[in-house]
C-alpha cells in the first residue's frame, strides 16, 4: 500500500469539487456548495491562482485532499497557511492520510518562513477535534470566526463611513 500527496493538475477540477461536495454533505451543509467546476478551475489554475490544492492518493487512486490560500499575521510579520477544506473519503479513514495532508502543509509552512497552519473545525466534530489535538493542535475558543455574505454583505458594502 502506497501513499502519495502531490499538487492538484487542471484537469482535476471536477475532482476537486467531488472533494468538496463530499466534505459538504459530511458537514451537513450541501446546501451551501455554490461552485462549480469553473469556479474551482480558475480558482487554482487560472490567470493569478491564489488558491491551493494537494490531493492525497492511496495506490495511485484519489481519497482525499486539502486546499489553503495564503494568510498573513501582522504580529508575527510573515505569511502563513489557512486550510479551508481537509477531507478523506470514509474508506480510507485511519490509514494516516489526514495527518499526512496536514504534515505536507506544515512541511510548505517550514520551507517558505511562514509562522502557522490554521484552520477551524465544527464545534460538533469531535473526533476531528480529537485528532487535531493528538498532532498539537490548539483550539483557539477565545476567538469568534465572523462571516459576513449575502445580503448583508451587499448591505454592507453599499454602507459609507
Amino acid at each position: 500500500m502506497s501513499l502519495t500527496i502531490r499538487r492538484a493538475r487542471p484537469e482535476e477540477a471536477g475532482l476537486v469539487l467531488s472533494f468538496i461536495r463530499e466534505l459538504a454533505e459530511y458537514e451537513k451543509l450541501s446546501h451551501e456548495v455554490e461552485a462549480t467546476e469553473a469556479d474551482i478551475a480558475d480558482a487554482l489554475f487560472g490567470e493569478r491562482p491564489q488558491l491551493y490544492c494537494a490531493i492525497a492518493e492511496w495506490n495511485r487512486e484519489p481519497v482525499g485532499f486539502a486546499v489553503w490560500f495564503l494568510n498573513f499575521s501582522t504580529f508575527s510579520g510573515r505569511h502563513g497557511i489557512y486550510l479551508e477544506d481537509l477531507y478523506v473519503r470514509p474508506s480510507h479513514r485511519g490509514k494516516g492520510l489526514g495527518k499526512a495532508l496536514l504534515a505536507y502543509l506544515a512541511r510548505e509552512c517550514v520551507d517558505n518562513g511562514w509562522s502557522r497552519l490554521q484552520w477551524a473545525v465544527l464545534d460538533w466534530n469531535a473526533p476531528s477535534i480529537a485528532f487535531y489535538k493528538s498532532i498539537g493542535a490548539v483550539m483557539m475558543d477565545d476567538w469568534t470566526l465572523c462571516r459576513v455574505t449575502g445580503p448583508a454583505l451587499t448591505q454592507l458594502a453599499g454602507s459609507s463611513a
